[in-house]
C-alpha cells in the first residue's frame, strides 16, 4: 500500500523533506511506500532546489488539508497561522500531522492533542524541537521506564554559535551577532533566538514530554543572552565556566512531587561538564533518569538536512505504525497529558549566582558588599577585584555558594542602594 503524503510548505525543510523522499536508495525500507502527492506552497513561482512536478503544486493550501487522498499532512510552513489552523484542519479530516512547528506546538499544544486523541490521529513532532537529534521519541520510549529528575539542554544553535565565539575569540555580542546574521545562522530579526523564545518554546515541549503533564509556555522564566559582554566570558574563564544559554528544568528543590522548575536563561557551566564543550550551532540534551542515570544527545539543532530527518523519521514511524495496526493508535507514539504541571516562580529556585558590579574605588567597598549579602543569607563562594579600569571606577565579580533567588534578589536590591555602588551590568546564575 502506498501512503500518501501533502507536504505544506517547500523552503528549506520542505526541500530536505522532499529530496529524502523522492531518494529511498539505501535508506529505511518503508520510504518506497511513501509518495508526495501534493505540495502547498505560498508563492508559484518562488524558484526551488528541488525537482517537483508542478501538477502537484499549488498556492491552495487548504485544498491539501481537505483533501480525502492524503494520509499523512506535513507541516513545514513554520509561524503561528496559518500552520495552526491547517493542523487542526487536517485533524478534523483524519488526517496523521507531521510537524516541526515548535511555536504552535509550544502555544497550542494543548488544543491539537485534545483534538488528535478525539479523532485517533497520530500528532508527531520529533522536528520541532533540536533538529536531528531524537530526543522526542527517546523521552516517549527508550527513556519510558524511567522518572526523569531533570533536563537540561543547549536548545538553540544560533545563540550557542555567538557565545562560542566569544568565547574563543573574545568577541562582542554585536559583531558576533551581525556576523551570525551574514552566515545565515541568525535572522534579520534575531529577537526569538537571542532573547530565549525559541529555546522557550523547545523546552515547554521538552519539560512537557519528560515530566508527564502539559506545560503553560507563560510560566517559563526566560532571559536572552544580549547583557553578556566579552568581560563576562572573560572572567567566567578564569573563574573555571563557559557560558551558555541554557534551558533547565527539574523538579522542584524541597516541593511537592508536581512542582517543576523550567527556565531558558545565560548560565555559567562549570568547564568540565558534559554541556561545556558543545560549541557552534550544535544542540545538546543532557537527562537525568532513575534508573539510568545520565544520558546525552548531541548534533546538529537546525538546518535543512538535520530538520528533514527529524520530519522523515516521524514519517517512517506513522506508516510503520498503520501498517502493523492498522486503525489503531500506538500509545507509545502519542502525547496523552492532559494536565498542566505546576511550575515554581523563580523567586522559590536554589542556585548559585555570578554578579559584576561597578563601584567607586574608594576603601569599604569589599567591606559593603560583604555585609549587604551576609545581612540576606546570601554565602559568597569567590570575589575578584580588579585595579581601577576608568574614571575612578573598579571592577568586582562575585560567585555565590548555593542560595535563594528571592535572597539573592533582596541583597541586590539592598546593594543598589550603596553609596559606593556605580551599577551592575551583569548578573547570571551558575549550574
Amino acid at each position: 500500500m502506498t501512503y500518501k503524503v501533502g507536504l505544506l510548505g517547500l523552503g528549506t525543510v520542505g526541500v530536505g523533506v522532499a529530496k529524502i523522499l523522492q531518494d529511498p536508495s539505501g535508506r529505511h525500507p518503508l520510504l518506497p511506500d511513501i509518495k508526495i502527492a501534493r505540495v502547498g506552497v505560498r508563492s508559484l513561482n518562488k524558484q526551488r532546489d528541488v525537482a517537483i512536478d508542478p501538477n502537484i503544486v499549488t498556492d491552495d493550501l487548504e485544498s491539501i488539508v481537505n483533501d480525502p487522498e492524503i494520509d499523512i499532512v506535513v507541516e513545514v510552513i513554520g509561524g503561528i497561522e496559518p500552520a495552526r489552523s491547517l493542523i487542526l484542519k487536517a485533524i478534523a479530516n483524519g488526517k496523521h500531522v507531521v510537524t516541526a512547528n515548535k511555536a504552535v506546538i509550544a502555544r497550542h499544544g494543548n488544543e491539537i492533542f485534545s483534538e488528535s486523541k478525539q479523532k485517533g490521529v497520530y500528532v508527531m513532532l520529533e522536528a520541532a524541537a533540536c533538529g536531528g537529534i531524537p530526543v522526542i521519541q527517546a523521552l516517549k520510549q527508550s527513556l519510558g521506564g524511567n522518572r526523569i529528575t531533570e533536563l537540561t539542554g543547549i536548545v538553540n544553535g544560533t545563540t550557542n554559535y555567538i557565545l562560542s565565539r566569544m568565547y574563543f575569540e573574545g568577541a562582542d555580542f554585536g559583531d558576533t551577532l551581525a556576523e551570525a546574521q551574514k552566515l545565515g545562522y541568525a535572522e534579520a530579526d534575531p529577537t526569538a533566538d537571542v532573547d530565549g523564545y525559541d529555546a522557550a518554546d523547545k523546552m515547554a515541549i521538552l519539560a512537557s514530554l519528560a515530566f508527564g503533564d502539559r506545560v503553560n509556555l507563560e510560566d517559563i522564566y526566560r532571559e536572552g543572552i544580549r547583557s553578556i559582554t566579552s568581560a563576562d566570558i572573560g572572567y567566567a574563564k578564569e573563574l573555571g565556566f563557559t557560558i551558555k544559554l541554557l534551558g533547565i528544568a527539574r523538579r522542584a528543590v524541597g516541593k511537592e512531587e508536581s512542582d517543576l522548575e523550567i527556565r531558558v536563561h545565560p548560565t555559567l557551566i562549570p568547564i568540565q561538564h558534559p554541556l561545556a564543550n558543545i560549541h557552534g550551532v550544535t544542540n545538546a540534551v543532557r537527562i537525568e533518569g532513575d534508573p539510568v542515570g545520565e544520558v546525552v544527545f548531541s548534533g546538529p539543532g537546525a538546518g535543512s538536512g538535520a530538520t528533514a530527518s527529524a520530519v522523515v523519521a516521524d514519517i517512517i514511524n506513522v506508516v510503520a505504525a498503520l501498517k502493523s495496526v492498522p486503525n489503531q493508535i500506538n500509545q507509545l507514539m502519542g502525547c496523552s497529558h492532559e494536565h498542566y504541571a505546576k511550575i515554581a516562580p523563580i523567586e522559590n529556585t536554589v542556585t548559585q549566582f555570578y554578579a559584576r558590579l561597578l563601584t567607586h574605588d574608594k576603601p569599604g567597598v569589599i567591606g559593603d558588599l560583604g555585609t549587604a549579602f551576609g545581612h540576606h543569607q546570601v554565602s559568597l563562594n569567590a570575589i575578584l577585584q580588579k585595579n581601577t579600569i576608568h574614571d575612578g571606577l573598579a571592577e568586582i565579580v562575585v560567585v555565590t555558594q548555593q542560595v535563594s533567588e528571592l535572597n539573592f534578589q533582596q541583597a541586590i536590591a539592598a546593594i543598589r542602594q550603596l553609596p559606593t555602588l556605580h551599577s551592575i551590568p551583569t548578573i547570571l546564575r551558575v549550574l
